[in-house]
């Protein structure tokens, strides 16, 4: 048969006589569903491909192509990458990766190279093979009954080897989300270099019997390249009433969920300890600035750089900061945040929810500290834009005397939760937990009518622009 050149490797299966097929893959494509091949087998079709998704709306598939070539939007296309519309879809391109039937005498006509004498467009290889297709009236189809895998986002034209590499290492993290990955005992995998970024620590938070969180965030680290130190978190479900008595722990009088109406529970009082901790640490060992990370967030493409970059603009414009927020839940939406001058992409926060992951100077650690916030307990996301003077109770806030840390937050935002309220997968070890008074009375919010879930919290996705690459689906 012609030669298909962009394949970067093939997989041919040999199931029984009457299956010969064969698998296209691109490298950096994520196979992560194992019934893959003999699923796509059982469509019974020519050329098929398996919907691999990214983190944007960009998928290996067209719905629709322009008279020169190019991708077109069309209606069709979102409700199939969102997984709306199950099945096996006719389309006029898939690429990246495919199956191909080598049973079928069309088959034999399917070809980036030698170019279709009739090929009329400009040198593009998926639409080569797409054209060649037409030509030998091959119907391509992009199956999305299951989810398959992962493929990265293109690069732009001023983008390197190195993006490429960062674009990867951000898919491979997303993967990590749901699955396990293991490296094949036929490839040497060299250990990739490790640093702190910018901080004098990253400290990640796990509690110490969620050993599948701490894995996943590990693997995760060690794949973006992020030397990161293991912190043990307190278990708030294992705090006892004399434990809580020794420590001095009192709830802010008053205090109330704003959500469930429910007082304070130890899982959250766990959760503040295990931040606290941190800010101590810091201060004993006169760190002048962390990172705090908890053990249930997904990063951004291009996490790394990004965050790089925006605290090399910070301390370039010699900004006096506190705390800077990577990742949060806005609450407040009614007006835009103030832009912060001489840093791109920092804005003065509004009230906040989240801990899942914020910079942290040594003078914002001595400022938490010297607030003494045991007496006077709430969870810690309620308790930082207190310090911050931007939590709408006003009662809240008059129990704190001293409220100018200087907080400030990423935006676009870098962190996102691995798991949303509801969601499959999801728990928590703050709601499900005992009230902080009495350990006999256990609290679990109905989570399906939970309204913690505001607009922007969940990780952008862009909308399909009218322009005619696929590109437009980043």
């Amino acid at each position: 048969m012609p030669l298909l050149t962009n394949v970067t490797f093939c997989v041919v299966a040999h199931e029984s006589e009457s299956h010969i097929v064969l698998q296209f893959a691109d490298s950096d494509n994520l196979l992560t569903n194992p019934k893959v091949l003999t699923l796509l087998m059982a469509e019974n079709k020519t050329l098929v491909a398996p919907m691999l998704e990214s983190r944007t709306l960009y998928a290996n598939f067209w719905c629709g192509m322009t008279p020169q070539g190019y991708y077109k939007r069309t209606p069709e296309y979102i409700p199939i990458r969102d997984w709306k519309r199950l099945g096996c879809h006719a389309v006029p391109m898939v690429h990246s990766t495919f199956l191909l039937d080598l049973r079928r005498n069309a088959s034999r006509d399917l070809a980036f190279y030698p170019v279709h004498h009739l090929y009329p467009w400009i040198l593009d290889d998926i639409m080569v093979l797409s054209f060649s297709a037409k030509q030998a009236g091959v119907q391509m189809f992009v199956c999305n009954k299951e989810h398959y895998g992962y493929l990265p986002v293109p690069l732009k034209p001023d983008q390197n080897l190195e993006d490429e590499v960062e674009s990867f290492s951000y898919i491979v993290s997303e993967a990590l989300i749901k699955h396990t990955l293991e490296p094949s005992h036929f490839l040497h995998t060299p250990l990739k270099q490790k640093d702190k970024m910018m901080f004098d620590e990253i400290y990640l938070i796990n509690l110490r019997r969620r050993l599948d969180r701490r894995q996943r965030m590990l693997s995760t680290l060690d794949v973006l390249g992020l030397e990161a130190t293991q912190t043990d978190a307190v278990d708030g479900k294992a705090l006892n009433t004399s434990q809580l008595l020794e420590l001095g722990i009192d709830m802010l009088p008053n205090y109330k969920d704003p959500y469930s109406e429910r007082v304070l529970t130890r899982g959250e009082i766990g959760c503040f300890l295990s931040h606290y901790n941190v800010w101590k640490q810091m201060v004993e060992k006169g760190q002048q600035q962390v990172l705090l990370l908890e053990d249930d967030v997904r990063f951004v493409t291009r996490f790394k750089s990004r965050l790089i970059t925006i605290m090399q603009d910070v301390k370039a414009t010699g900004l006096d900061w506190d705390l800077i927020y990577v990742g949060r839940k806005r609450l407040q939406l009614k007006e835009p945040e103030r832009w912060v001058e001489g840093v791109k992409n920092l804005v003065h926060p509004d009230y906040s929810y989240w801990t899942l992951g914020y910079a942290l100077s040594l003078q914002g650690a001595r400022k938490l500290l010297q607030a003494e916030p045991f007496g006077k307990m709430l969870p810690v996301d309620e308790f930082l834009p207190i310090m911050f003077d931007k939590h709408p109770r006003e009662e809240y806030m008059a129990h704190f005397e001293r409220r100018d840390l200087k907080a400030f937050s990423v935006e676009p935002l870098l962190l996102f939760p691995t798991h949303y309220t509801g969601e499959p997968g999801y728990t928590s070890d703050t709601e499900t937990s005992t009230i902080w008074d009495n350990e006999n009375m256990s609290t679990d919010w109905d989570r399906e009518s939970s309204q913690k879930n505001y607009a922007g919290t969940h990780p952008p996705v862009s909308s399909p622009p009218s322009s005619s690459s696929q590109q437009d689906e980043l």
